[in-house]
C-alpha cells in the first residue's frame, strides 16, 4: 500500500499526471469536505469548543492536519476559527503533514494564494490568507515540532484508511507427525516436539504475483468487492507457508486478536502505522507514559507536559468495535475494483480499526481519554449541521453565498467556466449534501459508515461536544 500510494516513482498520490485529480466528481472519490463547506466549518467549531473547555489558552495553540488532501478541510477550519478573535489570536502555527508535492502545491494555492513558499528545516512554509498564520508543510509528523508547552489540535480525516495494513489468517495445528526412526526398541522421534506447533497460529496473507494466464484468485480472505470475474490482476493474496516476524509479533499487541486465534480461518487486518500515529497524537496531548509503551512512536520521546492540552479528532470509515477483516479495496472513478490491478493508478484503502486506535492512544499516555467512535451522522447532528445548513440557505437569498459552496462548484468546472448561480438549485444542493453526510440509509449516505473519534486530556470523563457533551456539561 505504501509503495502504490506514496512512492516517489509512480505513487498514486505522489506522481503528478497531466489532467489527473484524485478528488471530486471528476476524480476517483469524494470526501466530506468536498461535499459541503458545513463539514469543515463544524470541525472548526469543534476546535473552538474544545479550546474553550480547556480554559481558553491565550497563546501556544497549533493546528495540525495529517493527510490534508486538496486543503479544503483546513481552509474551512481556518475560515471558521478566524471568526472567533479570541482563539484566532491564540493560534500561532498551522502544520500540514503531506508527502505529495502535487497535493502540497494545491494546498498552498488554496490556503496561501500567491504568497511566497520558502524552504525551512522541517519542510516548506508560507503565509495563510487567514490572519497571516504561518503554514508549514512537513513530509512526516516526526518533523512537526513537539514542545511540551504547545497546545496541538490535530485533525485526521480519511487519513488512517490509507495507511498500510498487514493481513493474517488463523491456521489450525499441523496434523503432520514428526519424522521417526525404527529401532529395536520401537519408534523414536527425530525432532523434539514443539508445543507451539500444536496450537493455532497466525500466518500472514502476502501479496504475490498472479500466474500469467489466471484471473484474480478469490479465497475466503479476498475482499468482497473483488469476488467476481474481473480482468486479470497483476497480484493476489497468498497464505504464507510458515510464520514470519510480522505474524509472530503484531497479533500479540491486543487481547482481541488472541481471542479469535483459536477459530481456524479467521482473518484480521492490523495497521501498525495507524497505532503508531494514534499513540503519537496521545503523547502530544497528554505527554508520554512513564512506563514503556508497547506501541512505538514515530518521533523521539518528548519532555513531559506539565499540563495536558490539545485534542485530536479522527474521522474515517470502519467498524466501531470489531476487527476489520478482508477490507482492502481499490477505488477508481467512484467504483470499487480489485486493489491488485493497475498499481499506482488506483486508490487503495482499508477499514480503520477504531478499537486499535483507542488501545494505542490509552497505552501511550496516562493523561488522555478517548471518546467514541460515534457515527458521523450522530456527531454532525450534535454539532448542529442542519441548523448551519438552514443558515446557509437563508443567506442565499441575501448574498448568493459566494464563499464556500460556490468555490466547490468552481472546483468542478473547467477554467473560464462560470459556476451555476441558480439560488433554488443551490438550496437543493446544500440540502442534498447535508443529507449525504448524515444519512444512515445503506448505500446512500455516510452517516453510519463513517465514524468520529476524539482524544482529549483526561478530565474525569467529561465528554466533548459532538460526543454527548456540551460547553455547559
Amino acid at each position: 500500500m505504501r509503495q502504490c500510494l506514496t512512492s516517489p516513482n509512480g505513487g498514486y498520490y505522489t506522481t503528478n499526471r497531466e489532467g489527473r485529480d484524485q478528488f471530486g466528481q471528476k476524480g476517483d472519490f469524494v470526501t466530506s469536505p468536498e461535499i459541503s463547506q458545513v463539514f469543515g466549518e463544524l470541525l472548526g467549531v469543534w476546535l473552538v469548543a474544545e479550546w474553550m473547555l480547556q480554559g481558553r489558552k491565550k497563546h501556544g495553540v497549533d493546528i495540525i492536519e495529517v493527510g490534508p488532501g486538496r486543503g479544503t478541510l483546513m481552509d474551512d477550519i481556518l475560515r471558521t476559527v478566524s471568526n472567533f478573535q479570541s482563539i484566532a489570536s491564540a493560534v500561532e502555527n498551522v502544520y500540514l503533514v503531506e508527502a505529495s508535492p502535487s497535493l502540497r502545491a494545491a494546498q498552498k494555492q488554496l490556503l496561501c494564494g500567491d504568497a511566497a513558499l520558502e524552504d525551512v528545516s522541517t519542510g516548506h512554509r508560507s503565509i495563510s490568507k487567514y490572519s497571516r498564520l504561518p503554514i508549514t508543510w512537513c513530509e512526516d509528523i516526526r518533523f512537526v515540532p513537539n514542545e511540551p508547552e504547545r497546545t496541538p489540535f490535530i485533525f485526521a480525516h480519511e487519513f488512517f484508511d490509507a495507511l498500510p495494513i498487514h493481513a493474517f489468517q488463523s491456521v489450525p495445528p499441523s496434523p503432520i507427525a514428526p519424522p521417526t526412526l525404527s529401532t529395536p526398541t520401537g519408534q523414536v522421534s527425530l525432532n523434539r516436539p514443539n508445543p507451539e506447533a500444536q496450537k493455532p497460529q497466525w500466518r500472514e496473507l502476502l501479496v504475490t504475483p498472479t500466474a500469467p494466464s489466471s484471473l484474480i484468485t478469490t479465497t475466503a480472505s479476498s475482499p468482497a468487492s473483488t469476488k467476481s470475474q474481473q480482468p486479470k490482476a497483476d497480484f493476489q493474496l497468498s497464505l504464507a507457508k510458515a510464520s514470519n516476524p510480522a505474524s509472530l509479533l503484531l497479533p500479540t499487541q491486543s487481547q482481541r486478536y488472541k481471542d479469535i486465534l483459536p477459530t481456524p480461518g479467521s482473518v484480521i487486518e492490523i495497521s501498525p502505522e495507524s497505532r503508531s500515529y494514534a499513540a503519537e497524537f496521545a503523547r502530544r496531548i497528554g505527554g508520554s507514559k512513564q512506563s514503556k509503551s508497547v506501541t512505538p512512536s514515530p518521533t523521539p520521546p518528548a519532555p513531559q507536559k506539565s499540563e495536558p492540552s490539545g485534542a485530536a479528532l479522527i474521522l474515517d470509515y470502519g467498524p466501531a468495535t470489531t476487527i476489520p477483516t478482508s477490507t482492502l479495496r481499490g477505488i477508481r472513478a467512484h467504483q470499487l475494483i480489485s486493489p491488485f490491478s493497475s498499481p499506482g493508478d488506483v486508490d487503495l484503502s482499508a477499514d480503520v480499526d477504531f478499537m486499535g486506535l483507542v488501545e494505542a492512544a490509552l497505552g501511550a499516555s496516562e493523561n488522555v481519554e478517548v471518546h467514541g467512535p460515534v457515527e458521523q451522522g450522530v456527531f454532525l447532528e450534535q454539532m448542529g449541521i442542519k441548523e448551519r445548513a438552514e443558515m446557509l440557505i437563508r443567506g442565499l437569498a441575501k448574498e448568493n453565498n459566494t464563499t464556500g459552496e460556490k468555490a466547490r462548484a468552481d472546483n468542478e468546472n473547467k477554467p473560464g467556466e462560470e459556476a451555476p448561480v441558480d439560488v433554488e438549485a443551490r438550496k437543493k444542493a446544500i440540502g442534498a449534501a447535508v443529507e449525504r453526510l448524515v444519512s444512515r440509509l445503506p448505500g446512500r449516505g455516510m452517516g453510519t459508515l463513517y465514524k468520529a473519534l476524539a482524544i482529549v486530556p483526561e478530565r474525569g470523563g467529561r465528554r466533548p461536544v459532538g460526543f454527548g457533551g456540551s460547553l455547559a456539561s
